[in-house]
């Protein structure tokens, strides 16, 4: 079962949280978006109040999921915006789904595959987690993901995010790290993609590194790059961000695709 909230009408716009993260995340950006979009935000399996299975599942088995989850609330064509995690589940989506998506975006996120250091710092976490459980985890992970220099300045978002990360289930955790250390390049899949496709990147992403996403910059139609900015680009730079994937959600309802 697929916990979610929406709010809107019109053209479906689907904005999935990434890992350590839940649907609420998004209140802000579905509250100003749902004036001209139909606005869902789901919890990802193991998320939330999205039950997980077991500690071993594949982003493919998370996409099904989802597509029948859509199938269910009667979200056709949609648009799907994914941050991190969620960037790797829209793409697994993309695969399943094809021209029946409208537009994906990538939200500090990647086609590429890990790299062996990836997989290896992946199998490190999961160890981790297995000894020290969720709490300690994310009061260590989550502010990690906020550009360094800004920390002291966005202490309060850093606190809720860090709430939030507690509201994962340890199987989760471990199932999607398991998840984000197996998935496979899908830069063939964008390309082939002929709807429009975003990629919002920061400049000082310590988990999507910049060269990564200046690498793959043109299998997109639509990229941009924020000075200054770690991971959390819709937290860090939250006006700009939100105008970025209003106008892109603007275009792709227009779009013939």
């Amino acid at each position: 079962m697929i916990h979610f909230f929406e709010m809107g009408q019109g053209q479906p716009v689907v904005l999935i949280h990434g890992f350590c993260e839940i649907s609420e995340m998004w209140r802000n950006f579905a509250e100003d978006l749902s004036s001209d979009f139909r606005v869902i935000c789901p919890d990802l399996p193991g998320f939330g109040k999205s039950p997980i299975a077991s500690d071993h599942i594949t982003l493919e088995e998370v996409a099904v999921q989802l597509e029948e989850w859509m199938k269910e609330n009667k979200i056709f064509n949609p648009i799907v915006i994914g941050h991190s995690l969620g960037g790797y589940v829209g793409l697994a989506l993309l695969e399943l789904m094809g021209s029946k998506m409208k537009a994906v975006g990538l939200f500090h996120s990647t086609a590429f595959p890990d790299d062996q250091e990836k997989k290896e710092m992946r199998d490190r976490t999961v160890i981790f987690l297995m000894k020290n459980g969720v709490d300690k985890f994310v009061t260590t992970f989550v502010p990690q993901l906020f550009s360094e220099e800004r920390r002291g300045e966005l202490q309060t978002q850093i606190n809720l995010a860090t709430e939030q990360a507690k509201e994962s289930s340890l199987e989760g955790l471990i199932a999607l790290t398991r998840a984000m250390r197996d998935r496979k390049d899908r830069v063939e899949v964008l390309d082939h993609f002929s709807g429009l496709k975003l990629l919002i990147a920061g400049t000082l992403d310590s988990a999507v590194k910049i060269e990564a996403s200046r690498a793959q910059k043109d299998v997109f139609t639509d990229y941009f790059e924020l000075e200054e900015t770690g991971h959390m680009g819709m937290v860090e730079r939250g006006e700009e961000t939100l105008e970025i994937v209003r106008n892109f959600c603007t275009k792709a309802a227009k779009s013939e695709s």
